[in-house]
């Protein structure tokens, strides 16, 4: 007898009812079919009409994935649905995906991927995944200031940091005070090289028992100037005090610089008998060129009183 049981579709035989089979069973068949069907589409519970077609319904078998859904109310090309987090939905054309990637100025591109190069010393860092400034006091980075850092302050290196300085705090910092009403150190040191450029310095300030050039003073070090030698008898006073002149021809003893109280001695050694004479500002006796002109060693001394030099000669001396 060709009768199966079926609850679904899939379980039907297509070859039921067969032609030997009684006719008494054709409402079981039927019965069998309606309880398929109903079974089967158990979502159909309403009146209206399912007028989709074959390739619709196929769709809902995973016809979706990579496949366009296509709306007859919509033009333009390929559009996809957008659910627009309003209760609504909207049909959008699909980006642009083919995109083109440039890398502006300190960027490299390699694929779709940017990075970038430091330059060597540039005072630039990456911090794990941060671009930062390299900070510290090394040649390159960038000083950070400290906290109560202020206008018109002195800066002083604290550890990796620039510390603020008051102008109190910075003599403190150098052992130095300023002087009452003013801005001056009272604590200099030893001053051990360098020229000074200020004010004369007072009388006061300088030692008991040092010799003091606008005042009365006992000398007790040596107090001597290095002779001069000078063979062409043209004495420069601001050179020094005492000269020694040995000619080779005939000489004029001439001064320049003449200079107001100035004295010394000349010692001539004229072993060639060089004829000698005294310039219009050089004064002394008659006899006196004539004396040191015969060969011989001399001692000339003299005085200046600021326009003309006086002179006298000792004895020739073997």
């Amino acid at each position: 007898m060709a009768l199966e049981s079926a609850t679904y579709i899939s379980e039907l035989v297509d070859t039921n009812p067969a032609v030997s089979d009684p006719v008494g069973q054709g409402d079981d068949h039927l019965k069998m079919i309606k309880t398929v069907l109903k079974t089967q589409f158990s979502g159909l519970a309403g009146t209206t009409a399912i007028t989709t077609d074959e390739s619709e319904m196929n769709l809902l078998d995973g016809g979706y994935e990579g496949t366009a859904v296509v709306s007859t109310g919509e033009s333009g090309g390929t559009k996809f649905l957008r659910e627009d987090g309003d209760a609504t939905c909207s049909w959008q054309v699909p980006p642009d995906t083919d995109t083109t990637y440039t890398a502006g100025d300190g960027l490299d591109l390699t694929g779709t991927t940017f990075s970038t190069d430091l330059k060597a010393n540039g005072g630039l860092d990456i911090d794990s995944t941060e671009l930062s400034v390299a900070q510290g006091i090394s040649q390159y980075d960038v000083a950070q200031f400290a906290t109560g850092v202020v206008d018109d302050d002195f800066l002083r290196i604290d550890g990796t940091a620039v510390e603020g300085r008051s102008a109190s705090e910075v003599l403190s910092d150098i052992g130095a005070s300023p002087t009452a009403g003013n801005g001056s150190l009272v604590t200099v040191g030893t001053v051990t090289s360098g020229t000074w450029n200020g004010t004369a310095v007072a009388a006061a300030y300088v030692g008991s028992g040092v010799g003091k050039l606008a005042t009365d003073a006992s000398w007790t070090g040596s107090q001597r100037a290095t002779a001069v030698t000078d063979n062409d008898g043209s004495y420069d006073m601001d050179a020094g005090q005492n000269f020694i002149t040995t000619p080779s021809g005939a000489t004029t003893i001439t001064f320049t610089n003449i200079t107001d109280g100035q004295s010394g001695f000349i010692k001539l050694i004229n072993s060639g008998g060089e004829t000698i004479s005294l310039h219009s500002n050089s004064k002394g006796d008659a006899n006196l060129a004539t004396t040191v002109t015969t060969a011989g060693t001399y001692l000339l001394s003299y005085f200046s009183d600021g326009t003309d030099v006086w002179l006298t000669n000792s004895a020739i001396y073997a």
